[in-house]
């Protein structure tokens, strides 16, 4: 647990490697189109819970894996952002209890990646994928994440080729952070006429 605190605290956190392709404003909402570079990530998935107690507890994972519980002992350092794949409840208004939580590994260990010691905990290797994003503060719980892709998905509109029944809730800063907090929802674009192999994509 010191190894995940001082890990978070104390390293420089490493960004996806990204490009913006766009950036469009409807209304009150903005949003980008992003591209990012492929990848190894840490990944987790947790079943069986709410979206907010999942995701939480599937970071934490993660968090620990990069705070030096790996075979190696290493502290790999941070990057951001932390993304989860979910899907929307068949009802409608919130989230199905599955959420699959990664980081990408930082620069660092790409070619050569510490064997987690958590088994419920994978490494996967992720294509290039490309995004449509919006942005929002706060403390993001699933209620915001479920409004901002609602609000997304009405900009995007009927004519954009995007990944419907799965999108990514995405989150840059670590809890001790109060103000300045910056959150996300990512829609996988399609292309070619088929789902892109970005993070989450079954």
């Amino acid at each position: 647990m010191f190894g995940m605190i001082k890990n978070s605290l104390l390293s420089q956190i490493e960004h996806r490697p990204s490009q913006t392709l766009n950036s469009e404003t409807k209304g009150e909402l903005s949003y980008e189109e992003r591209r990012y570079e492929p990848g190894n990530y840490a990944s987790v998935t947790i079943s069986g819970k709410p979206f907010n107690e999942g995701s939480g507890e599937g970071a934490v994972k993660l968090l620990k894996y990069l705070g030096g519980s790996n075979e190696e002992g290493l502290q790999l350092g941070m990057t951001a952002p932390v993304s989860m794949s979910v899907r929307p409840s068949e009802e409608g208004g919130g989230l199905q209890p599955t959420v699959e939580v990664q980081v990408r590994i930082p620069a660092q260990f790409q070619e050569n990646v510490p064997k987690p010691t958590d088994e419920s905990i994978e490494i996967k290797r992720v294509e290039g994928f490309t995004v449509y994003s919006t942005q929002f503060g706060g403390y993001a719980k699933e209620a915001h994440y479920v409004e901002y892709a609602g609000k997304l998905r009405e900009a995007l509109g009927e004519t954009e080729r995007y990944q419907r029944d799965v999108y990514q809730c995405v989150g840059y800063d670590p809890p001790m952070k109060p103000i300045g907090r910056r959150n996300e929802v990512w829609f996988l674009k399609q292309e070619n006429g088929a789902p892109v192999a970005g993070t989450g994509s079954q």
